[in-house]
């Protein structure tokens, strides 16, 4: 079990985890979509030797390249949120550090040489920061970053010049959405600047009512003027999702006591589920423990399931590829058993 996901943090009734993406790129190389594959084997080098001079990283930090595993373990990789689907499509040229814990992972040759990222559970941007910061100095200390003293930090794409930084939270919001606020809500966070996204991020649809929520702009913005900002917009959010919550338990509870049990009576008995009807009842037996109105699950229970019912982990556990059926058929299996 993941333990970004698997851990309790603030704010985990509604904020599943945060996230610290930073984007550096290496003095005098050209960026990725320039590099043949010896070019990107010299970026790895780099960074695995910065990483091996520390003894603490070493320890912590194992190597995974690419184009040495298979398709599906990279698909796994995706769906665990360890790598993005970006760095598995380079496949030939790119690789990915990752830490014991599964809260760090370090992707090298995406769009910039390096995307470091922090998951945490809850709500915990400082945090992250705060742990993305000293790996960064670490790094720093062998490496020696792109950066122009008026511009900041370089990159590949220009949205991410300057601190270099991306910060999101993954939310889960179904009393906004059965309130029918959830789109002003949207609409209000793009007004300020900021994304939203599928729970995968850029290009993912949102299932299941979760969302991924995260700034677009770095350059002009220091690095705690973006958490602060983003921290500050999450808890509204979350003050108004826990709001819409005490409305429905208050006007509706009948009515959401019926759509809990009944998610969780298909999540017991289906013998069919597809991954995006998986997520709807996933969605209404999260919020039916939030509000206490089901008893013998937990959270964590359900964050398991959500993982491990993704496509590829299920051809894992079978170790052979399925087809949508089969997957289908696997998926509510583990779940009846997980459940009982």
């Amino acid at each position: 079990m993941l333990d970004w996901i698997n851990g309790d943090g603030p704010d985990n009734h509604i904020v599943l985890s945060s996230r610290i993406r930073l984007a550096r790129n290496i003095q005098g190389i050209p960026f990725p979509d320039r590099l043949n594959e010896k070019g990107s084997a010299k970026v790895v080098d780099i960074i695995k030797e910065a990483i091996d001079r520390n003894p603490v990283l070493a320890r912590e930090f194992s190597l995974t390249v690419l184009k040495d595993i298979s398709p599906l373990d990279s698909r796994v990789l995706i769906e665990n949120h360890m790598i993005s689907p970006a760095l598995a499509e380079r496949h030939k040229h790119s690789a990915v550090f990752i830490r014991k814990d599964y809260r760090v992972s370090i992707m090298v040759n995406e769009e910039d040489h390096i995307r470091m990222q922090i998951l945490l559970p809850g709500l915990q941007l400082e945090e992250g920061w705060d742990l993305a910061g000293k790996i960064d100095d670490v790094l720093e200390e062998t490496i020696n970053y792109a950066f122009d003293e008026r511009m900041g930090y370089l990159t590949a794409c220009p949205t991410n010049t300057g601190t270099g930084m991306r910060v999101s939270v993954m939310a889960h919001l179904p009393a906004l959405v059965l309130t029918n606020q959830l789109s002003r809500v949207f609409q209000a966070l793009t007004q300020l600047g900021l994304a939203v996204r599928g729970i995968y991020g850029e290009g993912t649809d949102v299932v299941g009512n979760m969302v991924q929520i995260s700034n677009q702009l770095t350059l002009g913005k220091s690095e705690e003027h973006i958490i602060e900002s983003l921290k500050g917009m999450t808890r509204e959010i979350i003050n108004k999702e826990n709001q819409a919550r005490d409305a429905l338990m208050s006007n509706n509870r009948v009515e959401l006591e019926d759509k809990v049990c009944r998610s969780y009576g298909l999540l017991t008995g289906a013998r069919i589920l597809p991954s995006k009807e998986l997520m709807e009842l996933l969605s209404d037996v999260r919020l039916g423990v939030d509000l206490n109105l089901v008893t013998g699950v937990t959270t964590k229970d359900l964050n398991e399931i959500m993982l491990q019912s993704q496509p590829a982990s299920l051809q894992k556990i079978a170790r052979k590829q399925l087809s949508d059926m089969e997957r289908d058929t696997l998926r509510a299996e583990l779940i009846r058993k997980k459940l009982k």
